[in-house]
């Protein structure tokens, strides 16, 4: 009997897993020592790639642990990182295990950015080397029997895996060895050969022949639906038909004879006869048809003996009649073996790399959550602040608590004076000047930065119109206008997001042109000021009036509530919680998280008494505003009433109009610069992902420009190559060379090699004659004229420079796929324009999942830029 099939590995390409994981860990995750951590483990991934697929293994135990534990780390990264064509892309090179190349071009491969073409390719190499290793066993003791059977059932299960998961895994048509049909045979065969290793097992153990006859028809059972299956494809190689005829014949044989002893014991002389009989014609076509596969003398001999022997004991004693082979019995099935089910992990030795990192649907969960959060951090906080604006404005227009400080009429109020001073030690009329001179150089520089970073992405997909137009469908990769949608939409967002900044930036110089000549009188000297607001009547006798001291109260209750404010949106933004925990627990009793659920819970469970205090404190301010304005009107009625009291009170109410406004529109101009600052490091991001991915794109268009030329050179269409004159000319005296015969099949072939034939005369042979004769196989007759040969223009591709597989950096992360992660932009409160919701309370990046938009922040109408993070003072 011969050995057993094996199957061959499949051969990747070499790639770099550090690099592109290594960016997404430091865009993802902000602490410098997780960073370190997350990188460690990359680059111990890579090695581990390395050892598992960049060496040739031995058919041992180690090299398939080394296997398993590549294959259980892949399955652990998978839902840590977003792996696609368009984020943490990384493309995956195979060739396909049964394909022997042809003479002008390599073996057939694949390419794809695709981790779950990874794993199914490794796992192919799992099966794979376990049935090597399976093969390998000595069948002679029972640990060598026991190991082939532990390691095909653990092939076949690792095929069927296969057959299974693959048109999932890869969303496109796959490589011949591990398409479903394939794989489906592949699995079947192992198990054949596994239930084989126990009938050998059983044979060795001397256990009833009616029990090995049941495992031998199985065996022969699971072989002959294992030719069924592939006997009309051409997917496996040749020799794998004829043995799994001949192992079908042989199971089958081996049944019948041992049917046959258990037909003697029962004294059925005639059905042993039968049996033998049937076994002996089993094992002559094997003998006859598969010869050069498969040795059965010693059975053939065995069963031979056994038929002659009971021929002579029936012929001379029992005289039994011989039965029909149709009226036998059948002989009853006995199945020892089952596929072994892909468990993850399959190494004893699996240690997670990526323990510490939490899964990616955990990552956006919380940062849904994150988002959720600030979100109502910030519109609490808008609240407050905009309540305390409305006093402010409120005060101003009632010019208090200057109109109840001015007691003289002829010298400038302590609060006027006190905002004068403020407003000095900020650097005044100067400060502002500069800030705004500032913003156009910044607009600018961003634009700048948006308009280069879609050039490239409009350069990349006009090059991969031209080459599909130019193929077309030899073509076969997603074409740049589809895969460049997020990007362009991403772009559009920040076109969109610059406009507004600009309408903010005309906002603020409309502003401070209108109130330019307050502030610049506020940055006046004491003395100046005094002269420029106009002088009135003492107001000395309201000093000690009961409506003046309701007016102090009330100003003095308004202070502590904006007092208190401050300190309430201190603690709102210091409330911090770790929600990985929740969802890590959600995940792993569910298997899913409702995260909207479970945020919305505890949200509610820590900032409910927060929100309440905020609504509490807008209240009591209505109250006292109320209270303010009603007393002002009294205080109104009581003052003297002269044009040189309103003139005065009317200057004194513009200058307190001013600070507010000099306030505003620091604060404003330097929210700007900040936005402006930070959407360059963001815009500059933006461009390394367009950079990064035209990087990919070209390296992937020359791999596959290198693939379709060598695909035409092979095409039989092309022209033939004349031959040289003394390979076509027969010398003098020599028979013409006759045309060579079709390839037989392989065979077993005993004999002397082909001689060659007689040597030409020497002629003058050209360079590219050289060339051309060289391609013949050696030992053989010289190639005939007719032979196919690439086209001139196609034989001899130019060189290329780009790597032998697209791989670059990774892709960067869009919105509308798995684990999209989206950049945080700056957020802040809007400086601008009352009513906003715009806070310094940063939100972490969001992710979303296809098909469903990101959590969507509260519209800020009028305010262009997006929210800044919050710092600590």
């Amino acid at each position: 009997m011969t050995n057993f099939i094996s199957v061959q590995l499949k051969k990747a390409s070499e790639v770099d897993l550090a690099k592109p994981l290594c960016k997404f860990i430091q865009q993802s995750y902000p602490g410098a020592e997780a960073q370190a951590e997350h990188c460690r483990a990359a680059e111990e991934l890579s090695r581990l790639r390395k050892s598992a697929l960049g060496r040739p293994l031995d058919k041992h135990e180690s090299a398939l642990e080394t296997l398993l534990r590549y294959y259980d780390q892949l399955c652990s990264v998978e839902p840590k990182f977003p792996f696609s064509e368009n984020q943490v892309c990384v493309t995956f090179t195979w060739k396909d295990a049964f394909d022997k190349g042809s003479l002008f071009g390599g073996s057939a491969k694949l390419a794809l950015a695709s981790l779950g073409y990874e794993k199914t390719c490794v796992l192919f190499n799992c099966g794979a080397l376990a049935s090597q290793i399976a093969a390998e066993q000595n069948l002679d003791n029972d640990e060598g029997l026991k190991a082939a059977a532990k390691h095909y059932q653990f092939a076949s299960g690792a095929f069927q895996h296969i057959k299974d998961t693959v048109l999932s895994a890869l969303n496109r048509e796959p490589t011949v060895d591990i398409s479903p049909d394939t794989v489906g045979t592949l699995s079947l065969i192992m198990l054949a050969q596994a239930q084989e290793v126990f009938f050998l097992k059983a044979t060795r153990d001397k256990m009833k022949d009616g029990i090995i006859a049941k495992l031998a028809n199985q065996a022969a059972d699971y072989y002959g639906d294992a030719y069924k299956q592939c006997q009309y494809k051409d997917t496996l190689p040749k020799e794998v038909f004829p043995v799994l005829a001949a192992k079908h014949c042989i199971m089958q044989a081996n049944a019948e004879y041992h049917q046959s002893i258990l037909a003697k014991q029962q004294k059925k002389f005639g059905e042993e006869i039968g049996r033998l009989q049937h076994a002996a014609d089993l094992v002559k076509t094997v003998a006859s048809r598969y010869d050069e596969y498969i040795n059965v003398k010693d059975l053939v001999d065995k069963i031979n003996r056994a038929l002659a022997a009971a021929k002579k004991d029936n012929d001379f004693i029992y005289h039994d009649r011989v039965p029909d082979l149709k009226d036998l019995e059948s002989i009853g099935k006995a199945s020892l073996v089952k596929s072994t089910p892909v468990v993850v992990p399959l190494s004893q030795k699996f240690t997670d790399l990526f323990e510490k990192m939490v899964p990616l649907q955990v990552q956006q969960s919380v940062s849904v959550y994150n988002q959720r959060k600030a979100d109502l951090v910030n519109r609490s906080i808008a609240q407050m602040r905009e309540a305390t604006n409305l006093a402010n404005g409120v005060l101003a227009s009632l010019n208090l608590p200057a109109a109840i400080e001015d007691v003289s009429g002829d010298t400038v109020p302590q609060s006027i004076l006190n905002k004068s001073k403020s407003v000095i030690e900020q650097g005044g009329i100067q400060t502002v000047d500069q800030l705004i001179k500032d913003l156009p150089e910044l607009l600018q520089r961003n634009k700048e930065i948006l308009d280069e970073s879609l050039r490239l992405l409009d350069e990349e997909e006009a090059t991969d119109n031209d080459l599909r137009t130019k193929f077309k469908e030899r073509w076969q990769r997603t074409p740049s206008n589809e895969l460049y949608k997020p990007l362009r939409a991403e772009g559009a967002n920040y076109h969109n997001i610059l406009n507004k900044a600009m309408q903010a930036d005309g906002q603020v110089k409309e502003r401070y042109q209108t109130h330019r000549d307050t502030i610049a009188l506020l940055c006046k000297p004491e003395a100046e000021l005094n002269a420029a607001i106009p002088s009135a009547n003492p107001a000395k006798t309201l000093q000690g009036n009961e409506v003046v001291n309701v007016l102090r109260t009330l100003l003095a209750s308004l202070d502590e509530v904006k007092k208190e404010r401050e300190q309430l949106e201190n603690d709102l933004k210091s409330v911090n919680f770790d929600m990985t925990s929740k969802f890590l627990t959600a995940l792993a009793q569910d298997g899913a998280i409702n995260e909207e659920a479970i945020s919305v819970t505890e949200l509610d469970r820590i900032y409910g008494s927060y929100t309440q205090k905020v609504q509490e404190s807008l209240k009591k301010q209505e109250e006292i505003l109320k209270n303010i304005q009603n007393a002002h009107q009294d205080f109104s009625k009581m003052k003297q009433s002269n044009n040189e009291s309103n003139l005065r009170e009317e200057v004194l109410k513009n200058l307190a109009v001013a600070n507010d406004n000099f306030v505003e529109l620091v604060a404003n101009l330097k929210e700007g610069t900040k936005f402006y600052n930070e959407l360059t490091e963001i815009l500059l991001k933006f461009q390394n992902k367009c950079s990064d991915i035209i990087f990919a794109r070209k390296t992937e268009r020359d791999e596959l420009l290198k693939d379709l030329q060598q695909s035409i050179a092979r095409e039989p269409s092309a022209p033939s190559i004349p031959l040289p004159t003394y390979q076509t000319t027969p010398a003098a005296g020599s028979k013409p060379a006759a045309s060579p015969a079709p390839t037989p099949a392989p065979r077993t072939m005993v004999g002397t090699k082909p001689q060659p034939p007689a040597r030409p005369p020497p002629p003058v042979i050209s360079a590219a004659s050289s060339s051309s004769s060289a391609l013949a196989p050696s030992g053989t007759a010289a190639a005939p004229a007719a032979a196919p040969a690439p086209t001139p223009g196609a034989s001899a591709p130019a060189a290329s420079t780009a790597p032998s597989q697209a791989q670059g950096p990774p892709y960067p992360t869009y919105p509308g796929y798995p684990g999209y992660c989206q950049m945080p932009m700056p957020m802040g409160y809007n400086p601008y324009m009352y009513g906003q919701y715009n806070l310094p309370y940063a939100p972490s990046p969001v992710y979303q999942t296809p098909g469903q938009p990101p959590y969507p922040p509260p519209q800020q109408p009028g305010y262009p830029f997006p929210q800044q993070p919050y710092y600590q003072q």
